[in-house]
């Protein structure tokens, strides 16, 4: 009974932060939150791209080959496709393909 609150109660958080805005600037949206939805998410993939990559050892084992084919792949789907979810999920099969068959 206690998970079915917690779970409910994080459903109706979730849903408020993600109407909310919809919901406080419904006649006009300031030009801040405008130039902030055009920078955020290209910001947020560079940080999860270096994230990704921090570990990334240059000297030793693979060399970091595997993690710079898997990102161009993903790169390149992205540029060609534009599609996010294909990109990231061809890249992730690629990048674990090369380290548990090639590398």
């Amino acid at each position: 009974m206690n998970a079915a609150i917690l779970v409910g109660t994080m459903a109706i958080v979730t849903m408020l932060l993600r109407f909310l805005p919809f919901i406080v600037f419904k006649k006009y949206t300031p030009q801040y939150v405008v130039y902030l939805g055009k920078v955020l998410p290209p910001a947020i993939i560079g940080m999860l791209v270096i994230y990704c990559l921090k570990d990334v050892s240059l000297v030793s084992g693979s060399h970091g080959i595997p993690e710079l084919i898997a990102a161009l792949i993903v790169a390149g789907m992205q540029a060609w496709k534009h599609n996010s979810l294909m990109s990231i999920l061809l890249g992730t099969v690629i990048y674990m393909m090369l380290v548990q068959l090639v590398f």
